[in-house]
C-alpha cells in the first residue's frame, strides 16, 4: 500500500479508510499506543496496536527510536490532544533500535548535548523544525528573486580573488605537503599546483555576480561561502551560505527597498508554511527563558517579533545620525557599552545595533552611508569624500543581518581605492573591464542565511540552524 505522510493524514477530514504510514517510534506506552512521526511535520500520529493482536516479540521491538511500518484504518481519536489516530492491523520492523544504547531517548537533552551527538539530532522535535523551517526559507528566497524576474547564478566556490579583502581564506591546493615544490628564491611554486596559481574557497559570489548583473540586469547567487576565521563563538562559522542579489541601474534607495521586500516576504512565508514549528519553537523559547533573570529574557516571544518586523516599515537613518544617538545614549555615557563609542568612524559592534533597533526606535533599522575607511574597496564613494554608499539592516536580537551598498562604477575611482588598499590590479582586470566597458550604476546586498534562521526559530547559536556546522576544530562528516 502507498504511504502517506503524516501531515497529510493529520490535515485530513475523511476517516474510515485504509491507510500506511512509515516513520520512527517516538514513544510507544503500555505496549499498545505508538506515536510516530516521519519528519514531515512536527506532529506524531498515534497508531494503537490492540493488546493479544500482534505477538509479543514483535511488541518488545517497538521501541523509541525504532523504524517502523503501520497499516491500518484512520479513525477519528478516542483520545486527547489528535483528531485521528489508527487501529494497526499490521506492523512491520524496517529498523530496531536497542534501547539500551539509543541516546535520544524520550527525555529533555540540552542542546550542547545534542551538538556532540549531531548525526542524529535530525531526529528530535526542535531540530526537525528548525531544518523544515531552513527548508521553507530556502524555497521562500528563490521564489521571491524568482517571482521578480531575476537570474540565479551559479558563482564559483573555488577562486582567485578575496572580494572582501579580509585575507582570512581557506586555501585550495593539490601539492603534497611533505614535498612542496619551491621556486629559485624559496618561495611555493604555485605554477606547480593544480590551477597553476593560488586559489581560495570563496567569501563571497558578489564580485561574479556583478558580472552577471552588468548584462542581465538582475541577479543573485545563493551558496556556500567561507571564512578561515578562527572564531569560536556562537556567532561564527566557517562554512556558511549567502544570498547575494545584483541589481543594473539601481541606486541606494532601489537596494534598500529590495532588502527589505526580500526580508519582510521571507519572514510572511514562513509564518504561512511553518506555523506548527514556529508555535513549538516559542514555546521551547519560553520553557528555556523561565530559568534567566527578568532582565535577560527576550522583550518579545517569538512569533511577536516575526510579527514586528512583518508589520513595521524598517527606520532609515545615516551612519553618523546613528553616531549621534548612540554617543549620547546612557550605555555609552555611563560606559556601559562594551566598546564606547568616542568619535564619529567606530565600526558599530553587535550592542550598538541592537541598542538602536531593540531601544532606541524600537523597529527593524537601516543604516546607511558609512565612513569609507571601514568599508569594503567596491563601494560606491559618496561626493563629501568620506563616506560610502552603503546600507546595513539590523534586526532585533541579531544586530546587522544585511550588507549592502551601491557599486563604484566609475574605473578611476575604483582603481584609485584599490591601490589605497594594496588590491592588485591586474589579478583582478577582469572585474575593471566591467567598469572600462559600458559601466552603469549597480547596487546589491548579501543575506547570511544562517543569520536569518537564527532570526526565524530563536534559536542562539548558529550551529544549530545549519545541519553539518564547520568550525574551528570540528569537520565531522
Amino acid at each position: 500500500m502507498k504511504r502517506s505522510k503524516i501531515k497529510d493524514l493529520l490535515n485530513s477530514e475523511s476517516t474510515g479508510h485504509q491507510v500506511c504510514v512509515k516513520g520512527w517510534v517516538r514513544t510507544f506506552r503500555n505496549s499498545q499506543f505508538i506515536a510516530i512521526n516521519d519528519g514531515s511535520t512536527i506532529n506524531t500520529i498515534q497508531a494503537v496496536a490492540t493488546l493479544d493482536k500482534f505477538d509479543s516479540a514483535l511488541i518488545k521491538r517497538i521501541t523509541t527510536g525504532a523504524a517502523i511500518g503501520v497499516t491500518g484504518q484512520l479513525i477519528e481519536s478516542l483520545g486527547k490532544g489528535q483528531k485521528v489516530e489508527i487501529l494497526a492491523e499490521e506492523i512491520v520492523i524496517y529498523g530496531d533500535c536497542d534501547p539500551e544504547k539509543y541516546p535520544l531517548q524520550p527525555k529533555k537533552h540540552s542542546l550542547e548535548f545534542l551538538r556532540e551527538i549531531s548525526h542524529l539530532r535530525f531526529r528530535t522535535s526542535t531540530f526537525g523544525a528548525v531544518f523544515r523551517i531552513r527548508n521553507a526559507a530556502s524555497f521562500a528566497i528563490h521564489k521571491f528573486f524568482n517571482d521578480r524576474g531575476f537570474v540565479y547564478i551559479h558563482s564559483p566556490i573555488i577562486t582567485g580573488s578575496d572580494a572582501e579583502g579580509a585575507g582570512e581564506m581557506f586555501r585550495v591546493t593539490t601539492l603534497d605537503m611533505d614535498n612542496v615544490p619551491k621556486t629559485v628564491d624559496g618561495k611555493v611554486d604555485v605554477k606547480k599546483d593544480f590551477f597553476a596559481k593560488e586559489t581560495n574557497l570563496t567569501v563571497s559570489g558578489q564580485l561574479e555576480a556583478e558580472l552577471g548583473a552588468l548584462a542581465l540586469s538582475d541577479v543573485y547567487t545563493f551558496g556556500p561561502t567561507f571564512r578561515a576565521e578562527n572564531s569560536n563563538t556562537s556567532r561564527h562559522l566557517a562554512e556558511f551560505w549567502m544570498i547575494e542579489p545584483e541589481v543594473a541601474f539601481s541606486d541606494l534607495t532601489d537596494n534598500m527597498n529590495l532588502a527589505e521586500d526580500m526580508l519582510k516576504y521571507i519572514i510572511g512565508y514562513t509564518l504561512n508554511h511553518c506555523k506548527d514549528d514556529l508555535e513549538f519553537l516559542e514555546q521551547r523559547l519560553l520553557d528555556e527563558e523561565k530559568s534567566k533573570p527578568q532582565n535577560e529574557r527576550s522583550e518579545m516571544a517569538l512569533l511577536e517579533k516575526l510579527k514586528f518586523c512583518l508589520d513595521n516599515d524598517f527606520v532609515r537613518l545615516t551612519y553618523t545620525e546613528a553616531i549621534q544617538i548612540l554617543m549620547n545614549s546612557k550605555p555609552n555615557k555611563k560606559k556601559k557599552f562594551q566598546f564606547v563609542i568616542e568619535e564619529w568612524g567606530a565600526d558599530l559592534q553587535s550592542e550598538h545595533e541592537r541598542y538602536l533597533v531593540e531601544t532606541h526606535f524600537k523597529k527593524p533599522v537601516i543604516l546607511t552611508d558609512y565612513p569609507a575607511s571601514i568599508k569594503a574597496f567596491y563601494m560606491r564613494m559618496n561626493e563629501d569624500g568620506k563616506t560610502v554608499g552603503a546600507m546595513d539592516i539590523l534586526f532585533p536580537g541579531i544586530g546587522e543581518i544585511v550588507g549592502g551598498s551601491v557599486r563604484e562604477e566609475r574605473l578611476n575611482v575604483l582603481i584609485e581605492k584599490m591601490e589605497a588598499m594594496d588590491i592588485p590590479l591586474e589579478e583582478m582586470s577582469w572585474f575593471l573591464d566591467t567598469r572600462r566597458f559600458g559601466t552603469c550604476p549597480h547596487a546589491g546586498f548579501g543575506l547570511g542565511f544562517e543569520r536569518m534562521i537564527l532570526f526565524l526559530t530563536g534559536m542562539g547559536n548558529i550551529r544549530d540552524v545549519i545541519p553539518f556546522p564547520r568550525t574551528p576544530g570540528n569537520a565531522g562528516f
